[in-house]
């Protein structure tokens, strides 16, 4: 029998945050590889462009309108994923916001914004996700994949980033956790550190030459990250070749954080 380890056929998988960047280049990956995919996004117009360019692939593909900072709709949007597809195999919490500030400057209102979406809205995510894997395994149906998309600023120094980075960072302790709560059903729980990624949220950063000189000149790749780079490890966090991988931060981000 040919080793198909990568093969997604079956599985469905949800993907937060999943109408662009680095969520879309997930999700590409993961119908690519055969998996049916939904997609929570906040603009409808952007959901529905994801969509089509997701349905090339030939799985089924559904794009909700979601308010991952809505604990409600984060409920609501894990059951009609359920009733929609059947099941949930993996679940790739990804939205995001940045927003950052002097720490002098930081207002509470910046700080709750931040931490409610990149650290609260991950909570509710894997928990509803969770709950159908754990009630699926009682039924004799063990496994399922939760991935978080973390930031190498959980690592590195944030200046006027205080909020983000302690989200980022907060999160690697929830995968640890879930990692080791949840493997008694097969379920496994990681989470992948990007670096300096072209997506909407670093668009401004993208035309600044200072920085492109100083922060991009310093990545061995020699250039910022794009949304696809992030198809391979969302198959591989998908799929049975990660079946006894948990509980792990994975960076990718060129090199920066070595060099």
């Amino acid at each position: 029998m040919a080793f198909k380890p990568f093969d997604l056929t079956g599985k469905v998988a949800v993907v937060t945050g999943g109408n662009s960047g680095i969520g879309l280049g997930m999700a590409e990956g993961l119908a690519a590889a055969g998996a049916d995919v939904a997609i929570w996004g906040r603009k409808p117009d952007k959901n529905a462009e994801a969509a089509e360019k997701l349905k090339a692939y030939g799985t089924r593909i559904e794009a909700l309108e979601v308010d991952v900072s809505d604990e409600s709709e984060v409920v609501g949007a894990m059951a009609e994923c359920l009733s929609r597809l059947g099941r949930i195999d993996t679940c790739i919490a990804n939205a995001g916001v940045g927003g950052g500030a002097p720490l002098v400057d930081q207002t509470t209102e910046q700080w709750r914004k931040v931490t409610t979406v990149n650290l609260d809205a991950v909570f509710w995510t894997f928990r509803e996700a969770a709950r159908h894997m754990v009630e699926r395994a009682g039924a004799g149906d063990p496994g399922g994949s939760l991935l978080v998309t973390s930031s190498v600023s959980a690592i590195h120094g944030a200046p006027a980033n205080q909020a983000y980075a302690s989200t980022k960072a907060g999160v690697l302790a929830m995968v640890r956790g879930t990692a080791v709560e949840l493997a008694r059903y097969g379920i496994r729980a990681n989470a992948v550190l990007p670096g300096w990624i072209a997506t909407p949220m670093t668009e401004r950063l993208q035309s600044w030459d200072a920085f492109n000189e100083k922060a991009i000149g310093r990545v061995p790749m020699r250039r910022w990250g794009e949304g696809e780079d992030f198809s391979g490890i969302a198959v591989y966090f998908a799929s049975d070749a990660s079946r006894f991988h948990t509980g792990d931060s994975v960076v990718i981000d060129g090199g920066y954080s070595i060099f």
